[in-house]
């Protein structure tokens, strides 16, 4: 077994759509980033590759390579997956935190948990996203930002 922690922030930005867990989430801001710039699936993906011994996202999907210019994350969540399995892990657990003071995020978890059990080819019941506010302290509480931690245990099939 292996472990892997993810962390990911993007600033609240006009004329942008906030994409989380893949969904399209509507409020009137969304998060600036290269990609869709979906903090949720980026700490994931930066599990993932913490716990196969990887790297991180930026290493994988440089911001400054045009080809990841307004990416989805789904997909290249599914890459870093690819990247695991060609390594012989599959997924035990992941468990994730969305830091937003708004919008609430209570609504869409149910299909984010979905769209990324489909995306990790794992049950739904491997998969746990949760969300907190910081009760108006620091850039989320300001409503500034939006910030994910991801960890993520990882089985090794061979059972090294």
């Amino acid at each position: 077994m292996r472990i892997g922690h993810g962390y990911d922030v993007h600033r609240l930005v006009e004329e942008r759509k906030l994409i989380m867990g893949g969904i399209d989430i509507p409020w009137e801001k969304g998060l600036l980033g290269h990609s869709d710039a979906d903090v949720l699936l980026h700490a994931i993906a930066d599990g993932i590759l913490g716990a196969i011994g990887e790297g991180d996202i930026g290493r994988h999907f440089p911001d400054n390579d045009p080809a990841y210019k307004g990416a989805d994350s789904l997909k290249l969540l599914a890459h870093v997956m690819g990247l695991a399995d060609q390594r012989g892990y599959r997924l035990g657990n992941m468990d994730a935190t969305i830091i937003a003071q708004m919008p609430k995020m209570a609504p869409h978890i149910s299909a984010m948990r979905e769209n990324i059990a489909r995306v990790l080819n794992a049950d739904v019941s491997q998969i746990n996203v949760k969300a907190t506010t910081e009760e108006g302290l620091g850039f989320s509480g300001a409503g500034e930002g939006i910030a994910a931690h991801a960890v993520v245990l990882m089985i090794s099939s061979a059972g090294k």
